[in-house]
């Protein structure tokens, strides 16, 4: 199984572990992940590490999708990968919610399935550079004619010439939209995939793949977990529950939140009613002390050496081609082990 490394998006300051990356290539890891929410951007981070890394995958989980028009994400993401030296990277897209969208981002919430639907057509068409790009969408479209349009715009081809084949990975969790990212991208970043419910998935995927004519090889499928490596295995779950409240909890308004519906499919809808109804309600320790120990668990390779290895095979069996994990270097280090990467000495 492939191996990544997740860094995340940045707190009050930016500080990219460029030690810990530059370990994980050394020791075999296929890619290394950013991601963003409403402070430091994902792409940025990545050029960074791009001048002080050889070959190490450069992936985003995710870019936010109202944050950019296609035709600035197609830009950005060829740029970047001209910079890293070509097919190092990795475009990976999420729709967010409704609140960062509106909220922060002053984009239209839309209907995400033919915004997800539009926004990658348009990019591989910049990116293929085989004629001036237009494109009549249910939810974007260029030239732009709605409201405000003079009228006069003009079809362009990208004066870059860019790398066609930048393979664009989808943060999908729905029925329709995982379909349609077996259908039109070529991996997918799901949300809170974990082996218990992986079989949940299966139909989803090999309908959209079946649409697309593609077989299973041609897409990859990159699940993530948090590492730690510990001989208090409550202490390690009691460490991550906040988290996971502040999400189901408090990440989404109350009608439309992705992390509780996760929760909910994975069979804790009881759990998830309860932890948002509190984190709502301001008891936000209450909402901690209500994520099940087991749904924690299933989420995190925790513990001792042994038992993290016995949990990664559960991992290894699970359908998923990629694992990315978050963990200081003493986790970076054993997760090639468990992997049987080609360590450094």
């Amino acid at each position: 199984m492939k191996l990544g490394l997740m860094l995340g998006y940045s707190g009050a300051n930016l500080k990219i572990p460029l030690d810990r990356v530059q370990l994980a290539e050394r020791l075999g890891y296929d890619s290394v992940w950013t991601a963003e929410a409403y402070g430091s951007d994902a792409i940025t981070p990545l050029a960074y590490i791009a001048a002080h890394t050889e070959r190490i995958r450069l992936g985003t989980a995710v870019i936010q999708l109202a944050g950019r028009t296609p035709a600035n994400a197609a830009m950005a993401m060829a740029t970047l990968d001209q910079l890293a030296g070509g097919n190092r990277v990795i475009c990976g897209i999420g729709v967010s919610g409704p609140q960062i969208v509106e909220g922060w981002y002053g984009q239209p919430w839309g209907r995400p399935y033919y915004r997800i639907k539009d926004y990658v057509s348009i990019m591989k068409k910049i990116w293929a550079r085989d004629e001036p790009v237009t494109h009549e969408g249910v939810e974007i479209s260029l030239p732009y004619v709605g409201d405000g349009a003079m009228g006069v715009g003009k079809p362009l081809k990208s004066i870059l010439h860019m790398n066609p084949d930048i393979p664009i990975w989808l943060g999908t969790g729905m029925e329709s939209t995982v379909r349609l990212t077996a259908e039109i991208a070529d991996g997918w970043l799901p949300l809170g995939y974990v082996p218990e419910s992986a079989h949940l998935y299966d139909d989803w995927i090999d309908e959209g793949l079946k649409r697309a004519g593609k077989t299973r090889d041609q897409f990859e499928r990159q699940t993530g977990t948090q590492v730690q490596l510990t001989d208090d295995v409550q202490g390690a779950l009691d460490r991550l529950k906040p988290g996971i409240a502040l999400y189901v909890g408090g990440m989404g308004h109350k009608d439309k939140n992705f992390h509780k519906e996760m929760m909910i499919r994975r069979g804790y809808g009881e759990a998830a009613e309860r932890i948002q109804e509190l984190y709502i309600a301001k008891r936000k320790d209450e909402a901690i002390a209500s994520v099940p120990d087991e749904f924690v668990d299933q989420g995190a390779l925790v513990g001792p050496k042994a038992r993290i290895k016995a949990r990664f095979r559960d991992w290894e069996d699970c359908g998923v081609t990629g694992l990315t994990i978050g963990g200081d270097e003493e986790a970076v280090r054993f997760m090639a082990e468990c992997a049987r990467l080609n360590t450094e000495p």
